[in-house]
């Protein structure tokens, strides 16, 4: 070991795993360092409508650890972050983290007036891009940090000028630049997530093509209040309820020519986001189109509750092909049924798909050679010494398991530490 060992720790990754492992390193007593790549803590949480177990609204546990982290000045968050480079060793790690331009400093009191003096407009990144948000903007109704972010669209047009000016706060500075920084850390957690696999790859069911063809994710903004459709569920193509909805399970989960694996929590988001349709539409019905159901241990309950809604069918079989009625603007499903070995064409106005989870290492290597599993996990809770996984960048994990999950990776870097004064 090659001089005293660093007692700070760095979390990447600001979703729940990570915000879990940062506060209870923390509380502990120890310095860290949270880097998160959007401009707000909270990661794919804070864009649900409701979670399980409990089906209750994200911001419950989002805002008892938005304040967690508040009332700690042992933690400091970056936000706009990405980890570029790790050197050095266990104990002693030299991380490089470049800092992207937000536009809009401390001051900001989120008065809106920026967004009002500007007419350009971008595809709303917390939304999945279903309805368009000022080019200046507040990333959701309870942001952390609460702070506006201008898009760099804007800082390139004729308008940027009348922007700054518009702030009675002085909180916009549209000389930022990205900047570097360099943290001395003496353990880290890799929390970064995962991403909805990509359903344009799933070429024989026209997400991208027909607009009431949509994603799990998408219909979980789409169900909350503060989401494109203020909670009403609508076909995407007329803004009408819709008067019957398919949901595709295993959407290129289980499939070796995308995610080979099982994704654990796709069945049960699609018999959540099932009650939310037949809740507001309760004259609609719902189909869920699957190979089987994996609804385990205490969840069984839930899927026995849900198969005894007369408006939601089970239907064993797998989606072929999606395409446009010659007869009407609905959309025809041809699937086998696998009960009775039927091919056949069924209409629906809207049309769900389950994407699984794709670790953010798929896309994104970790700045410093690791092993990865056939999927691109990171296969265990210790990467190596003194860096540890956590959260579904290890494995696929519903919310709970994620937070147990980080309070574990919490524990092992401060070990790592620990064991080397």
């Amino acid at each position: 070991m090659s001089g005293p060992t660093n007692q700070s720790i760095l979390v990447v990754g600001g979703g729940m795993s990570g915000m879990t492992a940062a506060i209870e390193a923390a509380e502990a007593g120890y310095e860290v360092y949270l880097v998160e790549k959007n401009p707000y803590l909270g990661g794919r949480v804070a864009q649900l409508n409701l979670y399980f177990p409990k089906l209750c609204p994200p911001y419950c546990g989002l805002e008892i650890n938005f304040r967690r982290i508040k009332q700690n000045p042992k933690i400091r968050v970056f936000t706009m972050a990405q980890v570029e480079s790790i050197t050095g060793e266990e104990g002693n790690f030299e991380v490089t983290v470049l800092l992207r331009p937000r536009y809009v400093n401390e001051k900001c009191t989120c008065c809106g007036k920026c967004a009002e003096a500007t007419t350009l407009e971008i595809d709303n990144p917390f939304n999945y891009g279903m309805d368009r948000v000022k080019a200046a903007y507040l990333p959701h109704d309870m942001a952390f940090p609460m702070r506006y972010v201008i898009d760099p669209v804007l800082v390139q047009s004729s308008e940027a000028q009348k922007v700054k000016e518009s702030c009675p706060y002085d909180a916009i500075d549209l000389s930022m630049e990205p900047k570097t920084i360099t943290l001395s850390v003496g353990s880290i957690v890799w929390a970064t997530g995962w991403n909805p696999y990509d359903a344009k790859k799933l070429d024989t069911y026209g997400f991208g093509v027909y607009p009431d063809v949509i994603t799990n994710v998408m219909m979980e903004r789409m169900a909350a209040n503060n989401g494109p459709t203020q909670g009403k569920i609508v076909r995407p193509s007329t803004g009408q309820p819709p008067k019957n909805v398919a949901f595709i399970q295993c959407a290129g989960s289980r499939d070796e020519n995308h995610l080979p694996f099982c994704s654990s929590i796709c069945c049960l988001a699609s018999m959540k986001q099932a009650t939310y349709v037949r809740d507001q539409l309760p004259d609609s019905k719902v189909y869920i189109f699957y190979i089987d159901i994996r609804a385990t241990d205490r969840y069984e309950d839930f899927y026995s509750k849900i198969k005894q809604d007369e408006g939601i069918v089970f239907f064993k079989g797998k989606v072929a092909k999606i395409f446009p009625s010659e007869t009407s603007d609905q959309l025809i499903l041809r699937v086998e049924n696998t009960m009775t070995e039927e091919l056949m064409e069924m209409p629906f106005d809207l049309v769900v798909l389950a994407t699984g989870m794709e670790p953010s290492t798929a896309r994104d290597l970790l700045p410093i050679p690791v092993a990865y599993d056939d999927y691109q996990f990171l296969p265990a809770l210790t990467v190596q010494p003194g860096i540890y996984a956590a959260g579904c960048v290890r494995s696929p994990l519903n919310v709970a398991e994620s937070v147990q999950d980080g309070t574990s990776a919490a524990i092992r870097a401060i070990k790592s530490i620990v064991g080397r004064r």
